[in-house]
């Protein structure tokens, strides 16, 4: 069963497990388990996704339950106007707080229409961090005989597909466990001797406007378990929980 976050007559959100695809697609063509099939069979009636999370990112995922809900929450996201945050785990100490103003390029996939020219040109994008906590394992990954972590909270200014992963490597330090914009060294590290084979991104607070009341409307969860214990392992509970405490405020 999927966890339900909030319901209405229009809108449902669930806190989407990691390794679990929101709907079917060709870039992973043997999957077998989306998040739409399995949330229409829960609850039996049609959802429409309004909004993406990657395969490997846990947290808020939002549907709408009437066609023209859906349009206008995905208008809102298309117009930047829906507020989210996230948490995840990088490999090195970024600055204590910053701004990642770097475009990039549009990626196509396979929803788009086959056949249809799209415009590949960078596109804007923005990305304010923070970090929450930083680490120093005396593990030899590179070539020092120890290396450092650090735990960020992230919100996208912009919703360029993949924005956190690539502006994360952009500022060399990429998100742990990502096998696309990561390091494989570090990852593997993590599987291997923290037990962890999951990308440690979640998306743990969305803020948008009710499409019908126009009233705020504000959806948050909390950690995975195995992201959870992560962070317990690496100690950095205290920061963890300042932060959910912070998006609660």
């Amino acid at each position: 069963m999927l966890p339900i976050l909030y319901r209405d007559d229009l809108l449902i959100a669930i806190h989407k497990p990691a390794n679990l695809l929101v709907h079917r697609t060709m870039l992973d063509r043997h999957e077998t388990r989306f998040a739409v099939q399995l949330l229409r069979d829960q609850i039996g009636q049609r959802v429409y996704p309004v909004h993406r999370l990657d395969k490997g990112t846990s947290g808020v995922l939002l549907f709408a339950l009437d066609k023209d809900a859906g349009r206008e929450l995905s208008w809102q996201f298309e117009r930047q106007q829906v507020q989210k945050r996230y948490l995840a785990v990088v490999r090195g100490h970024p600055d204590a707080e910053g701004l990642i103003d770097h475009p990039l390029s549009r990626r196509p996939d396979d929803l788009e229409w086959i056949g249809e020219k799209v415009e590949t040109a960078p596109q804007a994008a923005q990305t304010r961090y923070r970090t929450l906590a930083t680490v120093e394992l005396p593990i030899m990954v590179e070539r020092y005989p120890s290396s450092r972590y650090a735990l960020l909270e992230l919100e996208p200014l912009t919703g360029r597909r993949h924005q956190l992963r690539r502006h994360l490597k952009h500022i060399a330090h990429p998100i742990i466990g990502d096998s696309t914009y990561g390091k494989g060294r570090h990852n593997r590290m993590f599987a291997d001797e923290l037990d962890c084979r999951r990308m440690l991104l979640a998306c743990l607070e969305m803020e948008l406007t009710h499409p019908v009341s126009g009233t705020p409307l504000r959806i948050a969860c909390p950690l995975e378990s195995g992201f959870s214990a992560l962070i317990d392992r690496l100690g950095w509970s205290a920061a963890d929980q300042a932060a959910a405490i912070e998006l609660t405020i």
